[in-house]
């Protein structure tokens, strides 16, 4: 497409149902639809349609080999794209937790396009917990593939503007249905017996997972399973920026125009030149994960040298958040403060340096 996304606003608390339909019918037309979810905006295409499903992969520019997650507007239409429908275990989980930000990784049925699974023979089902994404997938008619509404690799989106930013000229239509809830992706597992392994942490902690079965990481060496959960690049949800993640303090790094992020439990000092900038409170990470990717816009748009992104190093949502900063960051991580200042020496020697007939 070159011209602009058509822009639709539909209240989660006071549905327009004509929009949804009309939303929903060009889902199942084989148009590109950004929706809203509970975790982040999602470009939406019929995951049944491969012309619609090689259309989501163009306009994000993202590489067949990472997989996307279908959503269902509940367990019926999840037992049409699982063979043998939902196991035991995964039902289990199913009815803590569906509707709501869990992904599912199961074997798939012949309906399910290999594009989809990235030629792999498992696919990531959820059933979303926001009502207009549910409304629009029971009114398509079709489960809904929906990858995250941005460019490859960057940011994720979690309002109707981000999505506009990055993909306005490469879609049909955009749902505006205010900010995302969670603000960071789904947490994707699959099932080894009765234990779910968690291929990617996410917006449900391992802790309440742990509430209703077994629970496992992923194992370092097992890329298979990694290769089963969309977002594994060790690059991905960046800023333009160059980015170091870190669990220490700057000491004496490199003078520059470097913006520290952190939280507000503390006062960091900071070599000259560098500025603070605060995710918020280290005691409500729930607010700091909503608000994270909308920040990191932010600091990309303020065009600094480098971003150096303390984790928080905490359980819970805090997994989910190291994650995704650990991903911006390229999986850089320093964990002293000698080692931080020689990474951050390093990004500041490669950067080019600025052109003096540019004024």
């Amino acid at each position: 497409m070159s011209e602009s996304a058509r822009l639709i606003t539909i209240n989660p608390t006071s549905i327009d149902d004509a929009l949804v339909v009309e939303a929903g019918a060009a889902l199942a037309a084989g148009k590109l639809v950004a929706i809203p979810t509970e975790t982040v905006y999602g470009l939406g295409c019929n995951a049944l349609d491969p012309d619609a499903i090689a259309g989501v992969f163009e306009a994000k520019g993202r590489p067949a080999s990472d997989p996307l997650i279908v959503h269902v507007d509940g367990v019926a239409m999840a037992d049409t794209l699982i063979e043998g429908g939902l196991p035991t275990v995964a039902t289990r989980l199913a009815a803590a937790f569906w509707p709501g930000p869990l992904t599912m990784v199961l074997p798939k049925t012949e309906i399910v396009p290999d594009a989809i699974t990235s030629g792999g023979p498992t696919v990531g089902v959820r059933c979303p917990a926001h009502p207009v994404a549910r409304a629009l997938i029971t009114a398509s008619g079709v489960p809904v593939a929906a990858p995250s509404a941005n460019r490859f690799g960057r940011i994720s989106p979690t309002t109707a503007a981000h999505v506009v930013e990055e993909l306005g000229d490469r879609i049909d239509l955009i749902v505006d249905a205010g900010p995302a809830d969670h603000g960071v992706e789904s947490t994707v597992v699959t099932f080894e017996g009765d234990e779910a392994v968690i291929l990617r942490h996410g917006a449900l902690t391992a802790e309440a997972l742990a509430d209703h079965v077994a629970v496992r990481e992923v194992g370092e060496a097992d890329a298979d399973a990694r290769a089963a959960a969309p977002g594994h690049d060790l690059r991905h949800y960046s800023p333009r920026t160059p980015a170091i993640a870190t669990t220490t303090t700057p000491g004496d790094a490199t003078e520059g125009d470097i913006v520290y992020v952190a939280y507000d439990d503390r006062a960091i000092p900071l070599p000259g030149g560098w500025s603070f900038f605060s995710l918020g409170d280290r005691s409500d990470l729930e607010l700091v994960a909503r608000n994270l990717y909308a920040n990191l816009r932010r600091l990309d748009a303020a065009a600094h040298d480098l971003i150096v992104i303390e984790l928080t190093d905490a359980a819970g949502i805090g997994r989910a958040i190291d994650d995704r900063l650990t991903r911006a960051a390229s999986g850089i991580v320093t964990t002293t403060d000698v080692a931080l200042a020689g990474a951050v020496a390093e990004v500041l020697q490669a950067k080019p340096s600025p052109d003096p007939r540019r004024r």
